[in-house]
């Protein structure tokens, strides 16, 4: 790992031939040097996670990249993963890569931030173009705990009413096949999908034999790559706004853009999502846990308490 850390701080090199990390190291003006031991943990983890549990490496395809966002100003990638504050990196990168044109992220419409148009994905790029970017920018990812994840995505897709295009595409389907003698309505409106049934989905072998998850369930070594793509940085939900200010700090973004702080008060907590495992079976508990198992691993997320599978 101190290898590999060594190769990522002279493939990133800027315009003064040093690279961002090393601008770091030599600078007085960052105090950060516990928060640079907390990454090189992180990576170093991954980097051992990766090499005790994926045999062979694979190699990325265009389609693999269509969640890592490019910033050409900033030299900057970013692997998005829904529900880890995703809509307020967005509009970060949106700043980042708008040539003045916003200003303030919390300006931008929470929709507006979701338009593939407002932002290019590496999968946009020509195959030597991909490579000099994987190769030389600075790469980062934010992840969560896995199933405090997972039940921010089926409150936020399942129990709002205004997310009718999710009850129809996959609430539908979920009751038909998961509740016994469900109703007319329930059928036709897919909008009243338990928990409970939701996890009954995900572990239902035809699920991802007819296509692949959701990206808001799915899971973070599947969406982003980890294991092939070598991030620089690893943010955490938990500590965001900290990480997220060293990221902007370590790519010379200008000083007045900063990470929106979130105060949203109905944001998924860990008690929250005891409760929602209170009622799943410990063979379910179980079976559920190991489909998440390596995001677990790699991030370095312990079995959560409320489990009943020891």
């Amino acid at each position: 790992p101190a290898a590999e850390d060594g190769a990522m701080r002279t493939a990133w090199q800027g315009k003064a031939g040093r690279s961002p990390l090393q601008a770091l190291y030599e600078s007085d003006q960052f105090e950060q040097s516990s928060l640079q031991a907390v990454h090189q943990q992180r990576r170093e983890l991954l980097s051992n996670v990766c090499n005790r549990y994926t045999r062979k490496r694979r190699l990325l395809r265009p389609d693999d990249l269509r969640h890592l966002v490019v910033d050409d100003t900033h030299g900057l990638l970013y692997c998005y993963v829904p529900k880890v504050a995703c809509t307020n990196w967005k509009r970060v990168m949106m700043v980042l890569t708008g040539q003045g044109k916003y200003q303030d992220p919390l300006d931008i419409p929470a929709n507006e931030a979701h338009v593939s148009s407002n932002l290019r994905t590496l999968s946009e790029y020509s195959i030597p173009e991909i490579n000099h970017r994987l190769r030389s920018y600075l790469k980062f990812i934010f992840v969560r705990e896995p199933f405090e994840r997972l039940v921010s995505a089926y409150r936020n897709k399942f129990t709002r009413s205004y997310n009718t295009a999710f009850h129809k595409r996959y609430g539908t389907k979920i009751i038909r096949r998961h509740r016994q003698e469900p109703s007319d309505r329930a059928l036709e409106r897919g909008d009243d999908v338990r928990f409970e049934e939701f996890v009954y989905y995900l572990l239902d072998p035809r699920t991802q034999r007819e296509e692949p998850f959701n990206e808001h369930w799915e899971r973070v070594h599947s969406l982003c790559h980890p294991c092939i793509v070598h991030y620089d940085v690893v943010g955490k939900y938990e500590t965001l706004v900290q990480d997220a200010n060293y990221i902007l700090q370590l790519v010379g973004a200008d000083a007045s853009v900063k990470f929106p702080s979130s105060s949203k008060t109905t944001r998924t907590t860990d008690d929250m999502t005891a409760q929602f495992f209170q009622d799943i079976s410990p063979f379910y508990q179980r079976r559920l846990f190991n489909l998440y198992k390596m995001d677990y691993l790699l991030f370095n997320y312990s079995i959560p308490s409320y489990l009943r599978i020891r």
